[in-house]
């Protein structure tokens, strides 16, 4: 999910699209644990509920790369790629269909699904792997760059479009809220994605 976007003018590969990343925003603070989740706080709409998935899982990424015990980075790996899964659910079953209805160039849509068709690739490779085996760092680093990619452009270009749309913002994060609580009820996790199960920092095991 890579740096900004292009749009009408023929698909183009994920690779061809990538340039050099954004800095990073800061995060709330380390996420670690059993424990780790996002703040407390009033019910997100949509756009802030994802924006803080995107804060979360760059930090784990950050994390990923200044981490040199390979115990440590198969739990923040496993973190990662968890964490997609359930935000990708989140938006190709209810962001996605909603705000196709409402922006000016659904071609945006289409192409955060290729990306997210490449991420999911990668992170199949990366659940398979194990740290220290060949090519697993790199592929965790690749992942990183696809996923500064569609944060970019999701924020960019999306979501200035989606709060400028008559699209109620508030009930669809709620139903992405409650969404993803059922979501992750489906993973046995024990690592900091487990924060990701409640976007008001709920844990749940």
């Amino acid at each position: 999910m890579p740096a900004s976007g292009t749009k009408k003018g023929g698909a183009k590969s994920a690779s061809a699209k990538l340039k050099p990343s954004r800095a990073r925003k800061p995060s709330a603070g380390k996420v670690s644990g059993a424990q780790g989740s996002l703040p407390d706080g009033p019910a997100m709409n949509a756009l802030e509920l994802l924006e803080a998935d995107h804060r979360t899982v760059e930090e784990l990424f950050s994390q990923f790369e200044d981490e040199t015990s390979d115990a440590a980075k198969r739990d923040i790996a496993g973190a990662i790629c968890v964490a997609l899964k359930i935000h990708a659910r989140l938006e190709e079953e209810l962001f996605y269909p909603a705000i196709a209805k409402v922006l000016e160039d659904t071609s945006l849509v289409d192409e955060a699904l290729v990306e997210h068709a490449s991420a999911k690739d990668l992170i199949a490779q990366i659940e398979a792997g194990t740290p220290g085996e060949a090519l697993f760092d790199a592929r965790v680093k690749v992942l990183g760059e696809y996923v500064d990619h569609h944060v970019t452009e999701e924020e960019d270009e999306i979501f200035p479009q989606c709060r400028s749309a008559n699209l109620d913002l508030d009930a669809l994060g709620a139903a992405m809220a409650s969404r993803r609580q059922e979501l992750s009820l489906g993973f046995v996790v024990s690592n900091p994605v487990i924060g990701l199960a409640n976007t008001r920092g709920d844990a749940n095991a």
